[in-house]
């Protein structure tokens, strides 16, 4: 059965107003009663969220970058099956808080383990769910953990440091550059209703809504 509907992932540092972004399209396309289905990585399914709460446990903080790199790929192969792609195969729109873009960031420029080994063991998302569309919230760290006031004390992937967070952020840059076809960069120093409006006006443009 072939995929029918749209998939559109939201990028961004951590604290940079993805989330309040997401809830003001779920709220936009709930208005419009437009068929979607929102979820997030890591996570979207049973298996999922449970390797989340690894993933992201403060207590886990002697895991190595690449069990952590190859966490996240088992992850993602098992939310495809579960949420992702029955919902394109019933034409809905999946808006997806997170993807194998912020992988290549975290783990391949902020990890240093290189892109070309992150894309190696997420092939299988690469070549068949590549997403339609790519809104990247650019904000930098610093300005980011300033509106969040600091780095969530229980999440193990904030609490890397802030060299690492600008690696990160960096790696987000050079892949928008390199996919400006798929990319939407957006500035997130706007307040949320004018970011809000890129958003839904990039949407548009792509023939996502």
């Amino acid at each position: 059965m072939e995929k029918t509907g749209k998939f559109i992932t939201f990028e961004g540092c951590d604290g940079c107003g993805k989330s309040t972004q997401l809830k003001m399209l779920s709220n936009y396309l709930t208005s419009e009663n437009v068929a979607h289905v929102f979820t997030r990585e890591p996570g979207g399914g049973k298996i999922s969220e449970a390797i989340r709460e690894i993933l992201l446990s403060g207590k886990n903080m002697e895991m190595t970058d690449e069990c952590e790199a190859l966490l996240y790929a088992a992850s993602r192969v098992q939310h495809l099956r579960d949420r992702v792609d029955p919902a394109l195969k019933e034409g809905k729109l999946v808006i997806c808080d997170r993807y194998v873009d912020s992988s290549l960031a975290y783990q391949g420029y902020g990890r240093g383990l290189g892109v070309e080994f992150i894309g190696k063991i997420n092939a299988y998302a690469l070549e068949n769910y590549l997403p339609d569309v790519t809104i990247f919230i650019d904000l930098s760290p610093e300005a980011a953990f300033k509106r969040k006031h600091g780095a969530d004390q229980n999440d193990r992937l904030e609490l890397a440091g802030m060299e690492f967070h600008n690696r990160v952020y960096e790696g987000f840059k050079a892949l928008a550059k390199e996919n400006p076809d798929r990319f939407v960069c957006i500035n997130g120093e706007q307040t949320p209703d004018e970011i809000f409006a890129q958003v839904l006006s990039a949407l548009k443009e792509k023939g996502c809504l």
